[in-house]
């Protein structure tokens, strides 16, 4: 097994020789002030820390307070143990010399001592420290580095603290320098955790292990007093404020009316359009631009809770039929040994060296587990597959199709495999249809971007290693896409590059599941939706999709409650419910075209599902009465507690338990 350990690799197709100096000088180049002495070579941890201290021992230009970065690289141990000492010496020279370009006159950087970087940093305000040292994580990141002859490309974590960060070490003086460092570096450490390109501040929850916040009420309590909460702040409030200013003189019943009205029809209009776009799917080229190069698959595993299904996952990867060398690399954690699983896993990376196996010890979460594998990852593209999931024999060179005709990311189609498990994963078979084979290839020819969904997804590796997934959140497939597309770059959606996998087989899971979607997707919506609107890299098409994507959808749980309130006043303001005549056919045509979108959905999605599930008529004309009735509402309802939830605090990843699907159930690929 490997333990963060293996080859050191690089992804770019630069190609330098050993003699090609990569930061050549020139003799009126003059030896840059900020980090390297005189003498030459980078200021040790003491040169350093007399600098620092004389630095900050001046006279402030301005009132803003010192800060000081500590930079690592993930790789730095692999690097030592194969190039030895000064093969690390090397590399910390030419980190130097890239970063020296970031930093301004009055700024100093040595070595920290720890086989990092320290960075002092003057006159920037802390609300820009981020940018400038997210500038130096992407100019490290892009660059190869030639150490001892061997092409290298690492991974920079950053932590930084300033003076302001603890009110009782503000001096400038020696002893208030050390506390900066040791800050920094506890953040650096933090960094490392997640491998997410993200440069961490301190704060005292990183110093100490931050105790779990406990309620005194049970989760399934608090959860039903959340549902009530929403009827509160979605029925009651509405209706009385409504009373309160037709009190005040102001009626807004019949204004209220007609917006609610417009936007249900209007959203209903854009899933009709999904669908009618979604009946010419996008198909890859025929053939590859190039040769099929060396391909990866990333398999994150919680080890537990994929054991009975990560053997047979295994087998099905290195059985795939691609004509290219092929790596699959399983990055898992547990928090307590497997020996019988791990061992059986041992045995199949012994008698298949395709398979490297990845252990990460400080992983949490599966955005760290895929990061961590990045560092062993050799493929030019790269799948990332839940650890459930078997993909098509084809899958990879599907993906090449796309990939070698300048796409960054493709999205292939997710079919559930054991529909016949239960009633719950019946209704999720034909739910996925209606999302991988009619909304996701629908609303990305409608808004021209696709989505990451988290799996069965194949990235440009030079891509994902600039994008990467980020830890804190709770979707971080759906953070990746959006920043992926901010960034300019073209991911599609396959409905023809097929995966199968297991689904939710109970009410509970399916619940658990869906609001760690819901409040995933409101934490991406508020994170990204500003810079989307803004964002010069996305066409007036691409923003309006962006606004639906991360606004609209965020408002629709809550629209379609407000009716209630609204046609409860119209009804107290008329005198009685028998009143409203009037209002009675546009409200009755409006709610017909609207609940007719579930009916379409499921024709579109029986019309253009997998053959594995198509087949299975019944099941459509479950969900349809299941949706009808119960489901449609249910996701409304998980959509506005994962609101609540989000914005008091309450975040909780449920793992969501997986069994085998057993092999009645497994689809002939």
């Amino acid at each position: 097994m490997t333990d963060l350990m293996g080859p050191i690799t690089a992804h770019d197709q630069t190609v330098r020789t050993a003699t090609t100096p990569l930061f050549p000088r020139t003799p009126t180049q003059p030896t840059p002030p900020h980090g390297f002495p005189v003498h030459g070579g980078l200021r040790t941890p003491e040169e350093w820390h007399r600098e620092a201290v004389h630095v900050l021992s001046r006279p402030r230009r301005s009132r803003r307070p010192p800060v000081v970065a500590a930079l690592h690289v993930v790789e730095r141990e692999r690097i030592e143990s194969r190039l030895g000492h000064r093969g690390l010496a090397e590399l910390l020279d030419q980190l130097g010399w890239l970063i020296d370009a970031e930093l301004g006159d009055a700024d100093r950087m040595g070595l920290d001592g720890h086989g990092g970087l320290s960075l002092l940093l003057c006159h920037t305000p802390p609300q820009r420290v981020p940018a400038r040292l997210e500038g130096i994580v992407a100019r490290v990141t892009r660059q190869d580095l030639l150490v001892s002859g061997e092409r290298v490309r690492v991974t920079p974590v950053v932590g930084w603290s300033t003076a302001d960060d603890d009110p009782d070490h503000r001096d400038s003086s020696q002893d208030g320098l050390l506390p900066l460092s040791e800050r920094a570096t506890v953040a650096a450490e933090a960094a490392a955790r997640q491998l997410d390109l993200v440069p961490r501040r301190w704060t005292p929850e990183l110093a100490r292990a931050a105790a779990p916040r406990r309620s005194w009420l049970p989760s399934s309590l608090r959860t039903t007093l959340q549902v009530l909460a929403t009827l509160v702040i979605g029925v009651a409030l509405p209706f009385l404020a409504l009373v309160g200013m037709a009190k005040l003189g102001i009626d807004l019943g019949m204004p209220l009316y007609y917006l609610v009205t417009a936007a249900l029809v209007g959203t209903a209009t854009l899933i009709w359009v999904e669908g009618f776009r979604a009946l010419d799917p996008a198909t890859p080229p025929d053939r590859p631009a190039t040769a099929y190069p060396a391909a990866s698959a990333i398999i994150p595993a919680y080890l537990p809770n994929e054991a009975a299904t990560i053997i047979e996952t295994l087998h099905r990867f290195l059985v795939q039929d691609y004509p290219g060398p092929l790596q699959v690399v399983l990055a898992y954690n547990t928090p307590h040994p497997l020996p019988a699983v791990e061992e059986e896993i041992a045995e199949i990376a012994r008698a298949d060296r395709r398979l490297v196996v990845l252990k990460v010890p400080f992983s949490t979460s599966k955005a760290q587990n895929v990061n961590a594998a990045l560092q062993v990852v050799t493929g030019d593209f790269t799948g990332i597959f839940d650890a459930d999931h078997h993909p098509r024999r084809d899958a990879f060179s599907r993906a090449w199709r796309w990939i070698s005709h300048d796409t960054d990311v493709v999205q292939g189609h997710c079919v559930i495999r054991n529909g016949r498990s239960s009633l719950v994963a019946r209704t999720v078979a034909v739910e996925f249809e209606s999302i991988y084979a009619v909304s996701h290839p629908g609303r990305a020819d409608l808004h021209g971007f696709g989505l990451f969904g988290g799996s069965n997804g194949f990235w440009r590796t030079s891509v994902l290693h600039k994008i990467r997934m980020q830890g804190e959140m709770l979707t971080e497939d759906i953070d990746s896409s959006i920043r992926l597309v901010l960034s300019g770059l073209r991911c599609v959606s396959d409905p023809g590059l097929l995966s199968y996998e297991l689904a939710p087989a109970t009410p509970g899971a399916l619940w658990n599941q869906r609001m760690r979607w819901a409040q995933g997707w409101f934490q991406v919506s508020r994170r990204h939706l500003g810079p989307a609107l803004r964002s010069p890299n996305l066409t007036v098409r691409n923003k309006v999709g962006m606004a639906f994507l991360l606004g609209w959808r965020e408002l629709y749980p809550w629209l379609s409650l407000l009716v209630m309130p609204v046609i409860g006043y119209l009804a107290w303001r008329a005198g009685g419910i028998d009143q409203l005549d009037f209002l009675v056919p546009g409200l009755l045509l409006a709610t017909l075209y609207t609940l007719a979108v579930g009916p379409g959905q499921t024709l579109f999605a029986w019309r253009l599902a997998a053959p594995e599930v198509r087949r299975h008529g019944r099941w459509f004309l479950g969900y349809l009465l299941v949706a009808s009735i119960f489901y449609s509402e249910f996701r409304n309802v998980i959509g506005r507690v994962a609101h609540l939830k989000e914005l008091t605090g309450e975040r909780r990843w449920v793992i969501t338990p997986r069994r085998s699907g057993g092999p009645e159930e497994v689809p002939v690929l």
